[in-house]
This record gives C-alpha cells, structure tokens and sequence, in this order.
C-alpha cells in the first residue's frame, strides 16, 4: 500500500475555484466514506481549510488511485471533473509525506509561517479517526506532521516569516500604518463564533478596539466568545442574533465574518443601505461600460469612455471618480491584470483602416468571431493573450475609507461587489492572496525545509523498517514453532530426561536458533528502512517459505492495537 495525496489550493488553483470547490463538513464526512469504500483505498483523510482542499488516502495501485480520488473530489466539491482537473496536484509516497509536512510547518500557506495550520491537520486527524477511515499510516503520518510542525515552530523562528491570516488581513486594512494605530478607539461587528472568528476577535481586543460585538447563529457560542473576551478587561464585547447584523453595520468601524454558511452573509446591498454615508456607485451615474472601457476608465477622463464589446462578459462598470480596477476584477472574478490584459487585447485588435474623416465600424461578423477567437484561446492557456505588454493599473482616488471590512471565509461571506462602494474597504481571501504573492520570506525558512527534509527521510526508513517487521515476527514465530516441534520429538526419544535437563536443552537450541537469526534480522531491518529496500520482505518471505497469511495476521494485529491506542489519546 502507498500513500497518495489528490488537491487544490491557493498555489494552484484560483481563489474563484477554491470558492466554489469548498467542503462543508458533511459533504467531507460523505467524501471520507466514500473514499474508503471505494476500491483502490484502504484509508482516507481530508484537510479542507480557506485555501486548500486535499484528499489523502492508503491505496494500492497509482493510476487508479489518481483516477478515484479526483473524481470523488469533483462529485462532493460539485465542480465538474473536466473544470477541475487542470487545478489538482498529485502527491505519491515520499512527495506526498514532503508536502504533509511543509505543509504543517507553514511552508504552503497563503501567509508563510502561520500557525493555525496545526489545528486544521489535528482535526483532520480527528474527523479520520471518529469516522475510522485513518488506518495506521495515516494516524502515523498526521500525528508525526503535527510533531514536525511544532518541532518547526519552536526550534526555529518560521513564525516571523509570516503571521495569521487575521492578522495579515489587519494589516492590509490598515493600509500601512501600525494595526495598534488604525484600530484604537474603533469598534468591531465579529460575524461567526468559530476557531477563525475567535482568532479575529482576540486579535482585534489585543491591538486596541474598544467593543467587539460577536453574531452568530448559535447564540450559546456567541456568548461564550463574548464572556470569555470580557474576562480580558481591556475590551467590551456582547454577544447579538444574526438579525442583529444589519444594525450592527450602523455602528461598526471595522466587521471581521467567517462562517461556514454556503450563501452571503453580506450582501453590497445591505451594507450601503446598513451605512447612509456610504456612496454607492449608481447605475444611473454614467452610461454602463464593458471589456476594454472597464479598464480604461481607471486611466482615462469618464468623458472619454464608450461603451465596448467584452470578450469575457463583465458586468458593467462605472466610470465614476471611485472607481476601482481591482473591485471590477473581484466582481467579474479575476484578477486586475487579467482585467488590464483583456483591456490590451481588444484595444489593439486589428481593426479597419478608417477613410477620410468618416471612422470605419468593424463587420459585427467579424466582431462577433474574434470575441470567440479569444474566449476559446482563454480556455485553453488559462488567460487571454495580449497583444502588447499591459499598462500599469492606474487607480483613480477613492474616498477615504469609513469601514472596514475582513473576509476569510470560502466560499465568501462579503459580495464582492462591496469594492464598488464608496468609503468602504473589502479585504477577502483573493486579495489576501494576492498581497502575500510577493511577501518576502525570512531566513528561517531555508532551517524549516531542511527539518521538513530530515523527517521526511526519517518517516520513510521508520514507515519500511515497519512494512518489514510483521515478516521478521512471522519469521521467529515459525523458528519458535520449530523449536517447540523438535522438543516435544526429542521427549519421545528420550522419556528419561528430568526437568532440569530438558530446561537446560530447550534453552541452548533456543540460544543457537536466535543467534543464528539476530545478525540477518536485524541486518534486514537496516536494509529495508533505505530507499528501495521493500524488496527485502518478500525475499525473506521466499527465503524463509513464510506462509503470507501468517504475515498477514501480524499485521492486522499490530493495526489493530495501534488503532486502540490512538483512540485512546485522541
């Protein structure tokens, strides 16, 4: 058996997938026994958090195993097989342990170093084991990344490579200035009571808001979060239904959501109509535009606008003086150089020589045929191809921001069209993203990889030195029987013998039987837990004529008492 991980994330996928890609817990508890019953798989574990989706399962066959679990994955995550199959990453053996691992250190994460992770794998593990579809090499392998991690974490300074997603969604709130600065004296609606709004809302009492109002929908959860932030003294916190939200907003300064709910919390709408001196950009304002004057409104007069034909379809945008490239790029859910690239595409599309002073209008054919050009060139390299480099995105000023607000949920909680409104700030996991695609790394983190390398070395001897022992048990097992059988043969040859003579007997050909089997045994071990050397099992199995099903029942039990212990200390 061989362990095989199939995912997406943040690093392969875009946030617009993952979005749509989320597991709810149930749909992963159905994903997990699914998983198991299907037949390349022994055992199964899932890690879905914001920004990844991974399926981890014991199969026995490669190619089947790919096949199985990424079309479990498309089935329960509701995305189309074909959609998703350019966004997954495949993981076998020790690759698959090396991503674990990184993993658990904060290697992979959105924010580099963020702790949280650990927390996310120890319920994996858990949810595994409650539902006893983690076998021994699962339970072995999550145990020893969560080991690894902390090991990270403690021996090494990873954690200043990168903070929480909490607190690098602050950051990025507060546009620059000191979290301490920006958000003392400010008050804050915490949407969700859960581990990641828990975060947010210690997170926001430490760096200096005066009262955090927490709502959620089971409002015993609510009111714990609230007491035990009260207990801090340095805040005041209450606890609200979710109907309270709406008014809520008229009060808040900053709002932080994170549920599991699969809608919006937070409509566009309700947050302008929540916030009366919020300007939201009206459709009536200046004449809709689309595709290539979507763009350039952000660098041109709105007098200068027309309307355009977008090969994409976005939704119309106004040219209005808050507009913002990157909140039309939310909406149409893209990137803002995406939106820049498909702006140069169509500005500098071949179009028909212009005679005298009298302009040319391209055949609507002609039109209608290179918009299907570029929508199928799009689908097959993954972006839309420019024909000069793109221009720098040029953000007219937006009004000062007069709330703040933090996403981190996925799928979203906030419409992204939020970025629209004037004297509102949206901060979610996409430009969360985004803003961390750069982020410099620290020195740390060379050590982290090189501890990751080291345990990924030391699980796979220890994971072959394992495979090989049931063997080596089975082997003494049978030496024992032999020296059982060649007793009792020699009692009936010699029925004189006293006790004291067959004791000294049966212990000297027990002597020579095990000095005769410790050199090799322990030889083959050593072998065994280098790359490579599976191989050694079944020599010795060949070798020794072992009987596979008396392996066999070695291993079982071994499973089985493992599997009694990690029940009992989880």
């Amino acid at each position: 058996m061989s362990l095989l991980v199939v995912g997406l994330s943040h690093r392969s996928a875009p946030v617009s997938v993952l979005e749509r890609a989320a597991l709810h817990a149930d749909a992963q508890v159905k994903l997990l026994q699914d998983t198991v019953a299907a037949d390349p798989a022994t055992e199964a574990a899932v890690l879905a958090t914001c920004n990844r989706i991974e399926l981890y399962a014991d199969v026995d066959k490669f190619h089947a195993g790919v096949a199985e679990l990424s079309t479990l994955l498309a089935q329960h995550s509701g995305v189309g097989l074909d959609e998703l199959t350019p966004y997954l990453y495949v993981h076998y053996e020790d690759r698959a342990v090396h991503h674990l691992f990184s993993v658990a250190c904060g290697l992979d994460s959105m924010v580099v170093g963020e702790g949280q992770i650990l927390g996310q794998i120890k319920d994996s593990l858990a949810r595994a084991q409650e539902l006893h579809t983690a076998g021994r090499l699962l339970n072995d392998l999550f145990q020893q990344a969560l080991r690894v991690g902390k090991r990270a974490h403690s021996e090494t300074g990873i954690d200043r490579a990168g903070q929480s997603l909490v607190t690098f969604g602050l950051e990025q709130l507060a546009l620059g200035a000191e979290v301490s600065d920006w958000a003392r004296g400010k008050k804050a609606l915490v949407i969700g009571a859960g581990s990641m709004s828990s975060l947010a809302a210690a997170t926001l009492a430490r760096v200096g808001v005066t009262e955090i109002v927490v709502a959620n929908r089971t409002a015993d959860r609510a009111e714990r979060l609230a007491e035990i932030l009260n207990e801090g003294g340095d805040v005041s916190a209450r606890a609200v239904p979710m109907d309270s939200v709406s008014d809520e907003l008229t009060r808040a300064d900053v709002v932080v959501s994170c549920t599991g709910a699969t809608g919006l919390v937070l409509s566009a709408e309700a947050v302008a109509a929540a916030r009366g001196s919020v300007t939201q950009l009206g459709a009536d304002e200046v004449p809709p535009l689309r595709g290539s004057g979507a763009a350039q409104a952000a660098r041109q007069p709105a007098s200068s606008a027309t309307d355009e034909n977008c090969p994409l379809d976005l939704a119309p945008t106004q040219a209005t003086p808050g507009f913002s490239v990157l909140g039309e790029a939310a909406v149409a859910g893209m990137a803002a150089s995406e939106l820049e690239q498909h702006a140069a595409w169509v500005d500098n599309a071949p179009r028909p020589q212009s005679s005298g002073s009298v302009a040319t209008v391209l055949d609507p054919v002609a039109e209608a045929d290179a918009i299907a050009a570029l929508a199928a060139t799009a689908a097959v390299i993954g972006r839309v191809p420019e024909r000069r480099r793109p221009e720098p995105v040029a953000e007219i000023p937006r009004p000062t921001p007069s709330l703040f607000l933090l996403d981190l949920a996925m799928p979203r909680d906030i419409d992204a069209a939020v970025h629209r409104l004037g004297g509102v700030r949206l901060v979610d996991i996409e430009s969360l993203a985004e803003a961390s695609a750069d982020a410099p790394m620290a020195a740390d983190v060379d050590q982290v990889r090189r501890i990751v390398a080291d345990e990924v070395a030391a699980f796979g001897a220890a994971l072959r030195a394992a495979h090989i022992t049931p063997t080596v048990v089975a082997l003494r097992s049978m030496a024992a029987d032999v020296v059982a059988g060649e007793i009792a043969r020699l009692d009936g040859r010699l029925p004189g013998l006293d006790d004291k003579q067959r004791g000294e007997i049966t212990q000297t050909v027990r002597r020579v039987v095990d000095k005769l089997l410790h050199a090799p045994t322990v030889r083959v071990k050593q072998l065994a837990a280098e790359p490579g050397g599976a191989g050694y099992a079944d020599a010795l199995r060949t070798l020794f004529d072992l009987d596979p099903e008396t392996v066999a029942a070695v291993s079982r039990a071994e499973d089985s008492t493992t599997d009694e212990k990690d029940r009992g200390s989880s």
